[in-house]
């Protein structure tokens, strides 16, 4: 008997999600397709850096104290680090509905509206729902076919719906959501102080030169030969004139979302009014208090990813047996198995084949046993 093999086909989960994302390192890493400004983000902290450890740490070390450099590498490697981790993960963007799901809710929508006459608006798609004796609005997504959780919002850019969402921040090359922003909050407060710490330091390295050697005599140190090669205090003036510019945009951003963060609080919210506006609503989600609403953001626990973009769909090509085909007929489609946006009972119908014939009453009464004590019963 001759077995024929079956080639599979293993494709990950991640290459056939919709949005406009990019995938790396086998789903490893998720970013947004405009990265162009992130790579400015790493090309300014990387010079900027680099710039600072090679000349005036040198000289600070010797002059003052060898701690000067070892905190500015620790305050560079934890700037980078949540850089990183801000950019390569998901936001918490949320699946979208499959045809199934979709063509309930659209059957639910028409039958709660009604009949719309023709010619007239129909009603706005919109959920309510009480969150701490309050009522908030869910808005219905007409490119992922849900009702978006509380908080969340459709990025125009990524294309897709994000829980919690803030903003989308093109520094870091991703949207900033519920997953990653504690740990984006956390890259702009040690860029802030990176930032302040390498300009103080670079104003002391020009203050003692002066005063050791002279104005004069500053102007004309080299890493190389003078005049063919350019100063050292070249290159501190561009690091002052980095830091000094980036100082101010931030220390500036670091402290809005300090802001935001004590009032537990978006970016998206604060611009949209939601809880300012003129009806003076009240944010549900402040618990009142600076240092619950602070633990809440920045020390809650980090919720799985719902895109499971490592997940493996399998598709199988070439021809096997009857049994190999039943069996893979009997497989469920991992697709299947994403989190379910609506109830477990249209998840369960929309997994039974469309197309299997309903037994009549004799073919009931006929059916094979499925044990041999069924089999001597129907002997009998």
């Amino acid at each position: 008997m001759s077995v024929m093999m079956v080639r599979k086909k293993v494709t990950r989960k991640w290459e056939k999600l919709p949005g406009k994302n990019t995938f790396c390192c086998d789903g490893r890493v998720m970013m947004a397709r405009q990265k162009g400004i992130f790579y400015l983000t790493l090309i300014l902290i990387l010079g900027t850096c680099s710039l600072f450890f090679a000349f005036e740490c040198r000289y600070l070390a010797v002059h003052l104290s060898p701690a000067i450099p070892f905190f500015a590498a620790v305050l560079f490697l934890f700037s980078m680090a949540t850089l990183l981790r801000t950019s390569f993960s998901d936001p918490g963007v949320i699946p979208r509905a499959l045809a199934d799901e979709a063509a309930f809710i659209e059957m639910e929508i028409e039958a709660a509206n009604g009949n719309v006459p023709q010619g007239q608006r129909p009603p706005p798609r919109i959920k309510n729902v009480q969150i701490n004796n309050q009522i908030v609005k869910l808005k219905y997504c007409y490119t992922c076919k849900i009702f978006r959780p509380p908080r969340a919002s459709h990025c125009s850019i990524c294309d897709n719906c994000v829980e919690r969402f803030d903003h989308h921040c093109p520094w870091v090359g991703n949207c900033v959501g519920k997953r990653n922003y504690r740990y984006f909050y956390l890259f702009i407060l040690s860029l802030s102080l990176l930032t302040i710490y390498i300009f103080a330091f670079n104003i002391v390295y020009v203050a003692l030169n002066t005063l050791q050697v002279g104005f004069l005599n500053t102007l004309k140190e080299s890493p190389g030969t003078y005049p063919f090669a350019p100063s050292t205090l070249f290159f501190t003036v561009l690091e002052v004139f980095i830091c000094f510019f980036t100082l101010w945009s931030v220390v500036g951003l670091t402290g809005f979302h300090t802001f935001l963060v004590s009032l537990n609080q978006t970016t998206n919210e604060d611009i949209k009014g939601s809880w300012t506006g003129k009806n003076r609503v009240q944010n549900p989600y402040s618990h009142g208090n600076l240092a619950k609403n602070c633990c809440e953001v920045l020390c809650g626990p980090v919720q799985p990813s719902m895109l499971d973009r490592r997940g493996i769909l399998q598709e199988q090509a070439g021809h096997s047996g009857q049994s190999e085909q039943e069996n893979c007929t009997t497989q469920q489609d991992p697709v299947a198995a994403a989190a379910p946006l609506m109830s477990t009972e249209s998840t369960e119908n929309s997994q039974l084949p469309q197309e299997k014939p309903q037994p009549n009453s004799l073919e009931m009464s006929i059916q094979i046993p499925k044990d041999a004590s069924e089999t001597k019963n129907v002997e009998k």
